[in-house]
């Protein structure tokens, strides 16, 4: 079982910044043990992949739409992910949820169905 609770959404402007933070809880497997993502869901539109990390936090993936804006990272002494957020743009509104997998190996996995674990969610409003 992996509890996830997001943090840090909010009203920017358009070009600001916001730094999203997914805090863990793991009852049964080590937080180095788990794939983390971020994906997000405006009104009206499916959920959309964002990025995600490995175990170990060396290897990342984005979505086009945010490379060279988006960063993420994890700490896992902290059990946290993080999705550091630049350039943002008013397209970018939406509703980030952090997701979690177990596999037994690290793959690039934007598949939304794959991931057992999720976050209530937090808001993020970029205005024009």
């Amino acid at each position: 079982q992996v509890q996830l609770v997001e943090s840090g959404g909010g009203l920017v402007q358009a070009g600001g910044s916001l730094r999203l933070s997914c805090a863990a809880s793991t009852r049964t497997f080590g937080f180095g043990n788990v794939v983390m993502a971020w994906f997000r869901q405006a009104p009206g539109k499916e959920r959309e992949f964002v990025a995600t990390i490995s175990q170990n936090g060396i290897s990342t993936y984005y979505t086009d739409s945010v490379k060279g804006r988006f960063t993420i990272s994890r700490d896992n002494a902290r059990n946290t992910v993080y999705l550091q957020m630049n350039g943002l743009k008013p397209e970018d509104t939406a509703v980030y949820s952090c997701a979690a997998r177990i596999p037994s190996f690290w793959t690039i996995n934007a598949d939304p169905k794959d991931y057992p674990y999720w976050g209530q969610g937090t808001q993020v409003t970029v205005s024009s």
